[in-house]
């Protein structure tokens, strides 16, 4: 990877609508070659897809939460994993290292809703303790790029 794909992937990650023409304009290339290196770097897994940005809380989901989840010894990572997925609340979640096993990042329509999820993360057992930060505001938002 060169300077050039650097330029181009934080060209796609500040619009991932851009054309190859126009990305071609801003690093000096013809649209067909910026068109190969974008081929080339999906190809390599260095650029996995291009996304959308939504407003979560323009969509009603207006509390956002970072949620500590403590698991029965003897859990494993693909019953967390499996647990978390059932939830459409969970929208993103890590195994850590810390005193807890993995947290989650939530989001839900208000604070009785992420209560409810808390509880049902509980239900089955294998979450025996919970701790929760809610979001506040954001202060960072770095896409990654180059």
């Amino acid at each position: 990877m060169d300077a050039t794909d650097r330029k181009i992937l934080a060209l796609l990650v500040e619009d991932g609508r851009r054309t190859y023409d126009e990305i071609g304009r801003s690093v000096a290339l013809s649209a067909p070659s910026v068109k190969r290196r974008v081929d080339r770097l999906r190809a390599q897994g260095a650029l996995r897809g291009f996304t959308a940005i939504v407003d979560h809380a323009a969509l009603g989901a207006g509390t956002e939460a970072l949620v500590e989840l403590f698991y029965a010894p003897g859990t494993l990572l693909d019953r967390v994993a499996d647990s978390l997925r059932r939830h459409p609340e969970v929208v993103e979640a890590w195994s850590v290292t810390g005193d807890a096993d993995a947290i989650a990042r939530v989001r839900t329509q208000d604070n009785a809703q992420l209560e409810r999820l808390i509880m049902d993360l509980q239900r089955d057992g294998l979450v025996v303790r919970t701790r929760s930060q809610i979001v506040m505001s954001q202060l960072v938002m770095r896409p990654a790029a180059g």
